[in-house]
């Protein structure tokens, strides 16, 4: 019973081996270490008083009578905090797995890290991998930066390609029920990203925090509101602009699409990096982009592009490829800010179909 409790696990802070000693927290033995201290014969080797360490710990906990800095209050601590982490983990219920999916591009001169031990981590104790190794998209080692003519189209058709082999086969099988999403890319690439995975299958976006760090969502933080702004002129090129983790003047749209452009923003009052602080936020987000697609869709025409100017965290980002409707919804002309190019310049386009140019 220690050992399952325990995990199979030394018990003593800070370490992780499987292989384990029963210890007495206070001793079985008159003089022991802990021994001076009250507890009834009856509750020696109960469970209660038994904690799972390796053979270096429990020659530690037991060098002295008084048991020095290793006290009973503390070594039950370390056993409390121990086991209802095990019982955590081990205590997720079947129907709680999901295929972790990693996705990482070039960031300007920057290359995307992303491991599966940090996005597994993540996913307790709401759910577990349902696989030992995760869903791998990344295009590794690419010399190519954003800057390049060529990068669009060699990261764009490689995330489609490896999309199709990795999972889009085994969605078509049922192999994947559930995708907990980890991604780090140009905005473009991760609302393509997001046009792949669609509703077709449940899916937890996740958002990396630079404070504090991390994948795991804030706890008690404060959730900023979103607010549309729709243009008073609506007869130029339609632009959708989501203004979320940085202020986006209108004049850098302009000079792109022309003065007369239509500009509808989604932003919030003050646009930081961090914004995005919850899962509900998120689904809010998805809502209102989803009301103001078919909006903007409305005033504009179907056949009409709309032009993306995305500065938003990436959970964002992935969202808002996928709440489009492909057979519906207006074609996207994605842009990405490119300071080496002096603005935003064409990335993608996504037409009808999410696998087409």
């Amino acid at each position: 019973m220690l050992w399952g409790q325990a995990g199979g696990r030394c018990e003593f802070s800070g370490h992780n081996v499987n292989l384990a000693q029963k210890a007495h927290i206070y001793a079985f033995s008159e003089g022991g270490p802990r021994s001076d201290s009250g507890i009834g014969d009856d509750e020696i080797n109960d469970l209660s008083n038994l904690i799972l360490v390796c053979h270096e710990c429990h020659q530690k906990i037991g060098a002295t009578r008084s048991g020095g800095r290793y006290t009973a209050p503390l070594l039950r601590q370390w056993k409390r905090e121990h086991e209802e982490r095990i019982e955590r983990v081990t205590g997720v219920a079947p129907e709680k797995t999901s295929h972790i999916l990693l996705y990482g591009a070039n960031i300007g001169g920057h290359t995307a890290l992303l491991d599966f031990q940090s996005a597994a981590v993540a996913m307790f104790p709401d759910r577990y991998p349902a696989d030992g190794h995760p869903i791998e998209l990344s295009t590794i080692h690419s010399s190519l930066l954003d800057r390049d003519g060529a990068f669009w189209g060699v990261e764009g058709a490689s995330l489609r390609r490896k999309f199709q082999q990795s999972v889009g086969a085994r969605l078509a099988t049922r192999d994947i029920q559930h995708l907990s999403v980890f991604a780090l890319a140009p905005q473009p690439l991760l609302i393509l990203l997001g046009t792949l995975l669609g509703d077709l299958v449940p899916a937890d976006i996740y958002q990396r925090h630079r404070e504090p760090p991390g994948w795991n969502w804030p706890a008690n933080a404060a959730r900023p509101w979103f607010e549309v702004h729709e243009p008073e002129n609506r007869s130029g090129p339609a632009a959708l602009v989501l203004a979320l983790s940085a202020t986006v003047t209108p004049d850098r749209i302009h000079a792109v699409l022309g003065a007369d452009a239509s500009v509808w923003t989604v932003t919030v009052r003050e646009p930081h990096n961090d914004m995005m602080q919850s899962r509900e936020q998120l689904s809010e987000l998805r809502t209102i982009l989803r009301t103001l697609l078919d909006r903007i869709k409305a005033v504009q025409g179907q056949s009409s592009p709309l032009h993306i100017f995305p500065a938003a965290p990436v959970s964002a980002a992935i969202e808002l490829g996928r709440v489009r409707m492909p057979k519906a919804d207006m074609p996207w002309h994605l842009y990405d800010q490119v300071n080496a190019l002096g603005g935003f310049t064409p990335a993608l386009t996504i037409a009808e179909a999410a696998h087409g140019d």
